[in-house]
């Protein structure tokens, strides 16, 4: 089953394409539909699709002002405009199709079917990945060296004495690195905790996880820790006593 969402500012294209979809496709959920980018980028941070259907011209925020918000998206995007001026930018965005409305139907199903084809090849690829991934673990944790993150459709080696803290961010997580490069998954926290358990990682905070081998200063009254990069993270108070044991 496809999960897509439509963005498109005018509600009666939204209407057309979801009659189309509902009428001539099969295997389809239409999850939600938005006039406004802005709602959607805020749904999108918080819930999975696995397509977006998107039009470019919106007064709000354009498409392709909407596809820089997602630089490592997870999920396809099919172009639907009237315009064709289009076609070369979308490419460069990785648009997976590019929809002329009116939208014909043969198109909208060869579209639909090749997110589905899609859909299983990455299912494959992301088994594949993950007992790669798990090998590479457990021979880093025998030899305390990397750990192994798949990201973007590779796998990514970080030594944990490199990272400096990992910040939550929804359904994302951001890996801050000693050299001040930052890494963003599509990871929850709790990944990168479980990934770090056995070194000194300590979850200070419901929304950060610092290496305790970078802390530099512990600020008991306004109870936040300064880390090697100068970076300010609070202590929350519930765990603030198991904080000053491990550290």
């Amino acid at each position: 089953m496809i999960d897509l969402i439509i963005i498109d500012d005018e509600p009666s294209a939204i209407k057309s394409l979801k009659w189309e979809i509902e009428n001539f496709c099969e295997n389809v959920n239409i999850v939600d539909s938005f006039v406004n980018p802005l709602l959607a980028v805020a749904y999108l941070q918080k819930n999975k699709v696995d397509c977006v259907f998107l039009d470019i011209e919106m007064p709000e925020m354009d498409g392709f002002q909407f596809l820089a918000m997602f630089p490592d998206r997870s999920f396809d995007v099919v172009i639907t405009t009237a315009y064709d001026q289009y076609a070369i930018k979308a490419i460069k965005e990785r648009a997976l199709d590019y929809l002329l409305k009116p939208i014909d139907s043969d198109d909208l199903k060869a579209c639909l079917d090749q997110i589905e084809k899609n859909m299983k090849s990455r299912l494959v690829d992301d088994k594949l990945e993950k007992s790669l991934e798990k090998l590479i673990n457990a021979s880093s944790r025998q030899s305390g060296q990397k750990i192994s993150i798949s990201n973007d459709g590779k796998i990514i080696f970080l030594s944990p004495d490199d990272i400096v803290y990992c910040e939550s961010d929804g359904n994302y997580c951001t890996i801050f690195l000693e050299n001040r490069d930052k890494i963003v998954i599509i990871q929850k926290l709790k990944f990168m905790e479980e990934k770090l358990s056995g070194f000194r990682f300590f979850r200070i905070h419901n929304s950060y996880l610092i290496n305790l081998s970078k802390v530099k200063e512990f600020h008991k009254t306004d109870e936040y820790v300064i880390l090697s990069n100068a970076v300010k993270i609070p202590v929350s108070r519930n765990r603030k006593s198991t904080f000053l044991d491990k550290i």
